[in-house]
């Protein structure tokens, strides 16, 4: 043996491996392939997926719901108002905000899949067992609740976007000419309409929604997905995915209340008064109300049972595609990312 080898210093058993490229991407995989992990990125492509698809009907739902009394410019039928929307704005008016509403729904509906998965490992009677159909009502609420109160800023801010541009004779030509950007509404907001809550303004409303309709979609998706699933087989295909997903909206929009018969006292409609109160303090555009019983009695006393309503039409022509197209693309992209751990 050499001098040169007698002499070399010998490696330290202990030391830590000097971490290289190729190690650095296997830890990557390894940590995307968990199932929080791989659900929560899934659920972000799934929401963007879902509110593309039907930006043109969300923003026309939101059009209707903020109409009061005097202002009748989108007091029609849901294809005259598409046709309008497109005369007076083209293409964009179609997708007027859906960069905003993307940019909420990606966090959004990350956080409401994963939260979901994570709540699912406190609610398993034994690790990996499924759950009942409370449970996963449960869980579901909560991960709707969790997303909300995580994401809410932006969901106003969309809502301040969403009008702006509309021709409503309140909005003035110059308002309308140079329009801000989603940060620029949100800074404008904090500073002149009271700070941290003009950014949560409409909140308790949009939780008392979405916490029975996310619940009710997992809950309904879960259920109908195993009953599609035919026997000896793992997945049911994609188009009964896509059936899946289409029930469990159509199911989950019932724990939104009917209209109801004009001799009955009516429910309040969390998605328009969420709308309203949303706006309430925007130039031009206020109602003013100075809580929810205030807003559902002015509601009703100025434009009727109805009034509380407004937008219902476009909300459940959206709900099937929307549910759908969120359902199928979040399983074929989260099983992407499961499938790292085998590569």
């Amino acid at each position: 043996m050499s001098g040169d080898s007698k002499n070399a210093p010998m490696a330290d058993p202990t030391a830590s491996p000097i971490p290289n490229p190729v190690s650095r991407l296997i830890q990557l995989q390894h940590t995307i392939s968990q199932p929080v992990f791989a659900a929560f990125l899934a659920g972000g492509v799934a929401g963007a997926v879902s509110r593309t698809v039907v930006s043109p009907l969300e923003r026309l739902k939101i059009l209707f719901q903020i109409q009061s009394v005097g202002r009748e410019e989108y007091k029609m039928s849901v294809g005259k108002g598409l046709a309008k929307m497109w005369r007076d704005e083209g293409w964009r008016g179609f997708m007027r905000g859906n960069g905003t509403n993307c940019i909420r729904i990606v966090p959004y509906s990350a956080v409401q899949f994963g939260s979901y998965g994570f709540y699912k490992r406190f609610a398993e009677p034994t690790p990996g067992a499924d759950l009942s159909p409370l449970r996963r009502l449960v869980c579901g609420g909560a991960a709707g609740i969790t997303s909300v109160t995580f994401t809410y800023p932006l969901d106003i801010v969309r809502t301040r976007l969403s009008i702006q541009s509309a021709s409503f004779a309140a909005l003035s030509e110059a308002s309308r000419a140079k329009l801000p950007g989603m940060w620029q509404t949100m800074v404008t907001m904090y500073k002149t309409e009271g700070g941290f809550f003009a950014l949560y303004r409409g909140i308790l409303p949009t939780v008392a929604g979405v916490a029975p309709y996310v619940g009710l979609n997992f809950m309904t998706y879960e259920s109908v997905r195993k009953y599609f699933t035919a026997e000896g087989e793992k997945n049911p295909s994609a188009p009964r995915k896509l059936a899946a997903g289409a029930v469990s909206g159509a199911v989950a929009q019932t724990s939104k209340p009917n209209p109801p018969k004009l001799s009955t006292p009516p429910p309040p409609n969390s998605d328009v008064l969420r709308r309203r109160f949303q706006i309430n303090t925007m130039s031009g555009m206020g109602y003013r109300y100075k809580s929810i019983w205030d807003a559902i009695t002015m509601i009703v006393s100025q434009e009727g049972v109805l009034g509380l309503y407004k937008g219902i039409v476009p909300n459940l022509l959206k709900v099937a595609p929307s549910m759908a197209s969120s359902w199928l693309s979040f399983e074929m992209t989260r099983d992407f990312f499961l499938a790292m751990k085998d590569n």
